[in-house]
């Protein structure tokens, strides 16, 4: 029987942070289950990436404790950040490393993380990452040998079709509700639509930047437009699905995303995305069979560009059922959750 110790930030399955790293992660695990694999599952508490020497410490017992030449999956959070426990380790145990985010290089650049990343990477007997552009990433920026760089992107669970509304007004936006997220400039693009009938939900963690969050609910205020905007918080499983079945469509203003993970969720109920052009936002998107987008896409950091086109959503009922209908062929190619396990399966499975 084929095994794998995970080694996993705490806190994975914490419904009040939620994640699409933590999400990946949990159905990866379960996956890999379900495929016959022995799961050990390891978490590890610390302020991953920025560790303390404490955290390091604690990782340095853990991984000591994993018997000899065992396959050790290990998110990137906690091994891009490591300075020693795992490199050090890299003979004596089988590593594959899983990249959501590369902190040395791409869309949150740290120079001082560069080094220590590359060194872990390159111990590392293969790299998985969540995207065709996290893998360029790494190939194009690390000292990688590309055939040691696979992608298993995120899967989708099928879903209900969204209800929606006539006018298409019910806008959601999915995400923590932190700077690089760009909530400060969808609420710019929404206060030049104020003619326009809309309805802004965000779901998403408010606890990781409350200033952030202050600023935000001000700049609603002074925009007039804080009555038509609803921070829920967080939201999981069924309360999460309702907000999708009760969407129009879903509004990404994010600055940096290596995928997406929200994009194919709206997509699974058959709902289009207004979302920026950063990173893996619009591999997630993809195309139907026909090449057509299931949605709009517009340049990063450009609230002008943004509010063109929420204006041609809500005020275009050509335009809405052309994107509702390619948002449903894009639904029937969507990738399942079986299909990552089983990617990841084969590179571990090479790494005996």
């Amino acid at each position: 029987m084929s095994c794998v110790h995970v080694v996993v930030p705490a806190g994975l399955d914490d419904p009040s942070r939620p994640s699409g790293g933590n999400h990946y992660d949990r159905r990866v695990c379960d996956g890999l289950r379900a495929r016959g694999w022995t799961v050990r599952e390891h978490p590890v508490a610390g302020g991953w990436p920025h560790p303390s020497a404490a955290d390091r410490d604690a990782l340095s017992l853990l991984l000591s404790r994993i018997p000899d030449g065992a396959r050790v999956l290990v998110d990137g959070l906690i091994a891009s950040a490591d300075t020693g426990p795992v490199s050090e380790q890299g003979e004596r145990l089988r590593f594959v490393v899983l990249v959501h985010l590369p902190l040395g290089a791409g869309l949150t650049a740290d120079p001082s993380a560069y080094a220590s990343e590359s060194t872990v990477l390159a111990a590392a007997r293969a790299v998985v990452t969540t995207s065709r552009w996290t893998r360029q990433v790494l190939v194009s920026d690390y000292p990688l040998d590309p055939a040691t760089v696979h992608v298993a992107a995120p899967g989708v669970d099928p879903a209900p079709g969204a209800t929606g509304t006539p006018q298409g007004g019910e806008l959601l936006c999915v995400a923590a509700v932190v700077p690089h997220k760009g909530h400060d400039l969808l609420l710019a693009a929404l206060s030049d639509v104020r003619d326009r009938p809309w309805r802004l939900t965000c779901v998403g963690a408010l606890d990781l930047a409350p200033g952030h969050v202050d600023a935000l609910r001000r700049q609603a205020a002074r925009s007039g437009i804080a009555d038509r905007v609803t921070f829920l918080g967080p939201r999981t499983g069924a309360d999460l699905q309702r907000a999708y079945a009760g969407s129009d469509v879903l509004v990404s203003a994010s600055r940096g995303e290596t995928f997406g993970m929200v994009v194919t969720e709206a997509l699974a109920h058959g709902l289009p995305v207004i979302a920026t052009e950063v990173g893996g936002l619009a591999e997630a998107l993809g195309r139907t069979a026909h090449g057509v987008l299931p949605g709009l896409l517009v340049p990063p950091d450009d609230s002008a560009a943004l509010a063109r086109s929420l204006r041609s959503w809500l005020s275009d009922d050509g335009v809405r059922r052309a994107l509702r209908l390619a948002a449903g062929e894009r639904r029937s190619t969507l990738t399942d959750w079986s299909t990552t396990a089983e990617q990841v399966a084969r590179v571990l499975a090479r790494v005996a």
